[in-house]
């Protein structure tokens, strides 16, 4: 059953992710920058401190519903592999500033990202 929770909740994830960053790209005009891979990237590492959050504070899932959401919604939503393959495509093609920024703006905003959704959780349900 756990793997079935995994399978569906990656589908729904990588559907939403697909969605969000397709419409993310569209929306900067086709710039050469993966704008859409990192909107999804900072999204997702929002969504999982502010949901571990309520998770341990508040008890929001049960075992089941953590890996339904965390390991399967959020990780087929978030795209750290589409990550490594666009930076490696952007350092082969010459494009050594993007590749900087793409790979330290979503590590290091998406670590703030986490804090930020762990801050929020707690100033919105408290714990």
């Amino acid at each position: 059953m756990n793997y079935f929770l995994i399978f569906v909740g990656a589908g729904i994830g990588g559907v939403f992710r697909f969605l969000c960053s397709t419409f993310v790209q569209k929306m900067t005009g086709g710039w050469m920058f993966p704008l859409g891979t990192f909107a999804v990237n900072m999204l997702g590492c929002l969504l999982i401190g502010y949901l571990m959050q309520l998770s341990e504070s508040r008890g929001v899932f049960q075992a089941e519903g953590r890996l339904f959401v965390f390991v399967g919604v959020l990780g087929g939503f978030t795209t750290f592999s589409s990550f490594g393959l666009e930076t490696f495509h952007l350092l082969r093609d010459g494009e050594y500033m993007f590749a900087i920024a793409n790979a330290v703006g979503q590590v290091v905003l998406g670590l703030v990202l986490v804090w930020l959704g762990i801050v929020a959780a707690r100033l919105l349900h408290g714990g």
